[in-house]
């Protein structure tokens, strides 16, 4: 296509997370450092919340890689689960394979021990809720009663909810007070502003091997910030989309 018009040696503005194209600018770099101390402190809750397209999958990729190894990650990518069935999912995710049969009961007492016995060994687990604010609260309720777990001094579960501002619109209600009051850390991923939308632009592109002047002329910096408010899903579109047309123009 376009690349080698522009001699570039991959896709710059690809719409599926690449933690090597990781873009630090709009906080996003501060955010990855303060999640990675909160949940290697063993701080509870955490909530991550933007809009669609804002790099909230790809901060959980980024996690991925930059948690110490002592830390083990399970993923809920499906927020549709009903609470009855949450703590047997959780148990499944982590290799524990509860039995539809169990109840909730003895589906707890073998998280508690499974996690006591990866905290005696010097292991955390964090559990990542994609996609929360879509969770019913009556969910979201058992994972707080999960996140109870711990020892004296040490909490046993640490989770973090990803999701869209209606999750804080969901988390206001009065009866769920209880989980609000449990988030010990809230980070809320920005939109890009237009010297920030610019720096993003030349950042994924030298870092595809763009070497020449800049590509994108202020006025077209401009218009992309309008047209895309300054989420990062639709940049990366509007600028494949502007250098796919600028290619087929010569």
């Amino acid at each position: 296509m376009y690349y080698e018009h522009f001699g570039l040696s991959q896709a710059p503005f690809r719409i599926t997370p690449d933690t090597q194209l990781f873009y630090t600018g709009g906080d996003r770099g501060d955010i990855l450092a303060a999640l990675v101390h909160a949940i290697s402190a063993g701080e509870g809750i955490t909530k991550v919340v933007g809009e669609v397209g804002s790099g909230k999958t790809m901060l959980c990729r980024m996690l991925e890689v930059s948690l110490p190894e002592t830390i083990e990650i399970v993923y809920l990518v499906n927020p549709s689960i009903a609470p009855e069935h949450i703590l047997h999912a959780i148990a499944f995710e982590m290799g524990l394979g509860a039995g539809a049969d169990e109840n909730r009961y003895e589906v707890m007492k073998r998280l508690q021990e499974h996690l006591l016995a990866k905290h005696m060994n010097g292991r955390q687990v964090v559990v990542f809720v994609e996609e929360a604010q879509s969770m019913p609260l009556a969910t979201l309720e058992e994972i707080r009663l999960l996140s109870n777990l711990e020892t004296q001094k040490h909490k046993l579960l640490q989770v973090v909810l990803f999701g869209q501002p209606e999750l804080d619109a969901n988390l206001s209600a009065p009866h769920v007070r209880q989980i609000k009051e449990r988030i010990t850390n809230g980070f809320y991923l920005s939109p890009l502003g237009p010297w920030e939308v610019r720096d993003y632009l030349e950042f994924r592109l030298r870092l595809a091997g763009y070497r020449g002047p800049g590509v994108f002329a202020q006025d077209a910096v401009r218009a992309f910030t309008r047209a895309s408010r300054g989420v990062m899903r639709r940049l990366n579109i509007l600028a494949d989309k502007s250098m796919l047309a600028a290619y087929s123009e010569g």
